[in-house]
Formats: C-alpha cells, structure tokens, sequence
C-alpha cells in the first residue's frame, strides 16, 4: 500500500503539506496543492479513511434515514444525497425505516449513537418527539425533508399544494367528474403525505363548487400495478363515469394510463390523467404531473448538511422545496 511519505517524495513536499492538501484543512499553495494531486494520482495514494478519522475526528460518512428502499422516489432522493456528497469525498451510511417498530427503534437507539456518521439526513420520516430528541442529542447536524419539524431544519414539501395544483389543472381544462386515486391506510404514515393530498384534491374541488364523491375515490399502494388496479375500479364500475384522474403518485398514474387503454379508452380523448412526482418515465409515457424535483432535494439536503459541517450559514438548510406543473400528452380539454 502506497504510503503518504512517498506521496511526499514524489512531490517534492514535506510530509505535513501533503497531509494538508489531500485533507482539505489548512493553507496550502495552489501549485502545491496541484503536485500533490499529481503524484497521489500516479501512485494510486487514496486517503484512509480511518486515518483521516483519527486526525479529523470525522468519519466523512452521512447517515441517511429512509421509510423505504425499494421506491423510486426514494432512491432518486438518494441519487441525489449521494452524488452530492461524493463529490465532496462523503460517503453515505442507509438506516432504512421499515414498518417494524423494533427495527425502527433500533436505529434511533443504537445505530445512530455508534458514532459511525457525522451528520444525518431523514427523508420523509415524521419523528416523534422521543425520536427528535435522540437526533439532537448527537450534537450532528441534521437535515430533515418532509412535513415541518420546529426543531429541526427541515427542507418542506407542501404535499396539500401539490395536489391542489393538479386538480385545479383539470379544473381548468373543464373536468368535474375527477377521481382521485390515493392510498391505503398502512401507506399513509410519516407526515400523511397521501392524506394531505387527497386534502388538497378535495380542496381545489370545493373552491370550485364540487363536492367529492366517494365512489371517485379508490386507495391503492403508490406502484404502478396498483394505479392500474384502482382504474380499472374506477372505469369499470356502472353508472356515471369521470373524465379525469388525479393519482397521488406519478407511478399510480401511469397504472391508470395503461388501465384506462386496456379498458378501450383513449387517453386523454376520453379520460385525463395527472399525477405528482417527476417520475422519469413520465417523457415516455407523456404523463401530465406536478414535478417535485426529488433528485435537486437530495442534492440540496447533502449541501444544507455540508455547510453544516464547514460551519456555514446556508439558507438551503431549511425552506419550503419548489415544484412545477408540467403538462403533457395525457391531459385535454374536456
């Protein structure tokens, strides 16, 4: 293994400059700084990151929280975290939160207090004040997306608007027969995010003097298979038919675009749909949706957490996250 002394040698620099410039702390010239990266590059010098812990006192490692590994949206979120923070020399550890409480309390109990991580970021986890406080109490910064959390900077997704902007889309192109396609009961943990925006659907709809109908209404699990399911409830059951659908997932609106043309409509001649994400299948599938951004909210929480750790005040550590109508092939007049 190639130690930094021969680094050092090969630069032609002592062992402490070159010890400063691989690790970011204290001055170093520019064309010191650009030797020392050359002869690191030739010899195949990387930095140990036990060794870099022991002189620093960090790990160059985030913790990331995460209710689910296995959605799209959540991985973008942590394409974003990690390519952000990679380029920056961090590595990322994943606690994912599943729906048992054992494993949850474990994470907040021990896995977090091993000291293994120098900062955390929780994504779309509600935590309880118990859990709030076991993250203060790392005395780590911490950087939380999802709903509000007063203690805690929080990167905010108004999940209410969010909805509320795709059906007032449909609202404008004349639909009032609007079914919305949510989630199940055991979906809508950790800031309610499907409660919020059938809230926000049922909102835009009461601004505009409609009220809801139940039977507009059909749960589902947030994947595509289960948006298909769900249309084809919707479509398929006797009497009126709605001529457009808000699905609370941009993967449960592309279920209800392939359900609908199985059934024999055409989208949008015959039915609207919308959804919320920014999914990246939506160019293909020319899916109407409220675009959330989920890659830049990865990117931004890394760099809220970064400025954190160089003791830098950044306005990017807390602030409600943008989002952007984009409309495309699967909404139409009515």
């Amino acid at each position: 293994m190639v130690s930094i002394d021969e680094v050092a040698r090969l630069a032609g620099l002592s062992t402490a400059t070159v010890s400063r410039a691989l690790s970011g702390r204290g001055y170093v010239s520019a064309a010191s700084r650009e030797r020392v990266t050359i002869a690191a590059r030739q010899l195949g010098y990387v930095v140990s990151s036990r060794a870099s812990s022991l002189a620093s006192g960090r790990t160059r490692n985030v913790g990331v929280v995460v209710p689910f590994l296995d959605r799209w949206f959540f991985s973008t979120v942590l394409s974003g975290v990690s390519s952000a923070l990679m380029r920056q020399g961090y590595d990322i550890t994943l606690y994912n939160i599943t729906a048992d409480e054992a494993v949850r309390k474990d994470v907040f109990d021990v896995a977090l207090r091993r000291q293994r991580v120098d900062a955390v970021i929780a994504v779309a986890i509600e935590l309880d004040e118990e859990e709030t406080e076991q993250l203060l109490a790392l005395d780590l910064p911490v950087i939380a997306i999802g709903g509000p959390n007063p203690r805690l900077d929080t990167l905010t997704v108004d999940d209410f608007a969010l909805a509320r902007l795709a059906t007032e889309h449909l609202l404008a192109l004349g639909h009032t027969e609007i079914a919305h396609i949510g989630a199940n009961p055991e979906f809508d943990i950790d800031f309610h995010i499907p409660t919020n925006r059938r809230l926000g659907f049922e909102q835009a709809l009461a601004d505009a003097g409609i009220t809801p109908k139940s039977a507009y209404l059909e749960p589902a699990d947030f994947t595509v298979d289960g948006g298909y399911r769900a249309a084809k409830q919707l479509l398929g059951r006797p009497g009126p038919r709605p001529t457009a659908v808000f699905a609370a997932s941009d993967e449960m609106a592309i279920g209800a675009v392939l359900a609908a043309r199985d059934l024999g409509y055409r989208v949008p001649e015959d039915l609207s749909v919308v959804g919320i994400d920014g999914h990246e299948l939506g160019e293909f599938f020319r899916l109407t949706t409220v675009d959330q951004f989920p890659l830049a909210q990865g990117e931004r929480a890394a760099d809220a957490v970064l400025a954190k750790l160089e003791g830098t005040d950044d306005a990017a550590a807390h602030g409600a996250l943008p989002f952007e109508l984009i409309v495309r092939g699967t909404t139409a007049r009515r």
